[in-house]
This record gives structure tokens, C-alpha cells and sequence, in this order.
């Protein structure tokens, strides 16, 4: 893992640096995403095939970050339940902590719609065991939700590493995320993923992106994939998953190659 993770850094390293200050003008918080699921193997093939395409976000020179994300939920995991039920509409409330930069925390809601437009809004706060405190935050979850903050709890958190890229017009967003582990709180049980990727292009509608033919080139295909609703299925046997059996699947063989 190690061998790979390095040639990862090298090539993203050769890529033309962006700062967040440029990263502002393109945070896409009302946006369709498309996600690919692949293995550190093919990483290495698309990542050789971007060079000249794209940038690569640098933030104090660091170009692979560490995210830590906490999700919550009801006691009958009602969101859980509206993913696997296929709901149209849903909701996602999570505490997203991005481990560089001075350890910065949001309280973030992310709902997708029908027609697979997904809407982020989020506030910041000092830490997730202060998430309730923050002033607007139930009330946020609340309106977005329709679910009461105090009366979900954490259920699922996944440590991941993360590369941006932005291609050269400054369109979309590219977001890489691999070294996946999760931890449930509800369990007790880790999992981890040494060779999962999952590659989230993000955009304002279905403008020409020059990732989508190469990803075609090497057979990676459109998926639907959440972090959360899989974690929480890969560590806890009893929750209801006949829907995700088929990912749950796929993710160990990945694992496994």
C-alpha cells in the first residue's frame, strides 16, 4: 500500500497547484454529482491520463488530505433507511473535519433531489461534540431535515484521504477518495478499505468534463456509492442492506484483488 500511495503523491505533485482562495469561485454546493467506484490500480492509470487537465488543490503544499466525517441519525436510522429504500428525495447530516489547516469542523446537510441534484448547506462549528451548541444548527437540521438534531446521535465515521482536482476551465471539481476506514459507534466494529477509490465528479448540470471518456477508456463506470450507508452496512450484519448486498459485494472483491 505504501508503494502505491507514493506513486499516487508523485503524480499529483506533477500537477499544476490551486489554492483555496481559487478553490471559492467553484465550491458547487448546489450541483450533480456522478461517482465511479475503482481500485488504487486504475488510480494510478487515470491520474497519468489527467496530467495537463486538471490542477491539483495545494494547501500549505499538502496535496492529499486527511477527512474525518461523522454521521447522524435517528434511532431507527431513518435516513439510512430513505437511501436504501431509494427515496427520491434525502437527507444526509453529517460533522465533516478536515484534518489540515487547523483541524477546520462544519455541521453540514446534504439532501438530493429526484432529479439527482444535490444541495450542501453548513455551518461551521468549533467541534463535533459542540455540533448541538452551535448556534443555527437545529434549527438548520430541522428545516432541511424535518428530523430534531437532539434527537439523532452518531452513528457511523469514516477516516478518508482526499485529492481535488479542478479542470483547466475551472468547471468542476474532481474529488479522489481512498484509504477509507470506518468506525460504528452503535457496534463498536472497524472496517477498512485498502483498495477502494471512489472518484466524485461534481458540476453545475451536465457540461463537457474531460474526466468522463478517459474513465470510459479504462471501464469505470457511473455508480451510486455513499460512504455512509455502506460503512454502516460493512459494520453492522444486522442492519436491513438487501439493497446495498450487491455494493457490499463489489467492495470486497475490490478489496480482496
Amino acid at each position: 500500500m505504501e508503494k502505491i500511495d507514493s506513486q499516487i503523491q508523485e503524480i499529483i505533485n506533477g500537477m499544476p497547484p490551486i489554492g483555496l482562495d481559487e478553490m471559492e469561485s467553484i465550491r458547487l454546493m448546489n450541483r450533480l454529482d456522478t461517482k465511479f467506484v475503482t481500485t488504487k490500480r486504475h488510480l494510478i492509470e487515470l491520474l497519468g491520463m489527467l496530467q495537463g487537465k486538471y490542477y491539483s488543490q495545494d494547501i500549505h503544499s499538502i496535496r492529499i488530505c486527511p477527512y474525518r466525517t461523522t454521521y447522524f441519525d435517528t434511532d431507527d436510522h431513518a435516513q439510512y433507511m430513505q437511501h436504501h429504500n431509494k427515496k427520491g428525495h434525502r437527507t444526509k447530516v453529517r460533522v465533516r473535519t478536515y484534518l489540515v489547516d487547523g483541524d477546520v469542523t462544519f455541521l453540514e446537510v446534504k439532501g438530493k433531489n429526484n432529479h439527482g441534484r444535490t444541495k450542501k448547506k453548513r455551518i461551521r462549528i468549533d467541534s463535533l461534540e459542540r455540533a448541538q451548541e452551535t448556534e443555527g444548527v437545529c434549527e438548520l437540521v430541522h428545516r432541511k431535515t424535518g428530523f430534531q438534531f437532539k434527537s439523532m446521535h452518531p452513528v457511523v465515521q469514516n477516516l478518508f484521504d482526499r485529492i481535488t482536482l479542478v479542470n483547466m476551465s475551472k468547471t468542476e471539481r474532481l474529488t479522489i477518495d481512498f484509504n477509507i476506514r470506518f468506525h460504528n459507534f452503535e457496534t463498536g466494529l472497524d472496517a477498512d478499505s485498502d483498495q477502494l477509490v471512489i472518484v466524485e465528479l461534481k458540476r453545475d448540470g451536465n457540461v463537457f468534463s474531460p474526466v468522463t471518456n478517459l474513465l470510459r477508456d479504462l471501464h469505470i463506470h457511473p455508480t451510486g456509492f455513499s460512504k455512509c450507508c455502506i460503512g454502516m452496512c460493512w459494520t453492522d450484519p444486522d442492519l436491513r442492506q438487501n439493497n446495498f448486498k450487491a455494493k457490499i459485494r463489489r467492495l470486497k472483491k475490490i478489496n480482496n484483488a
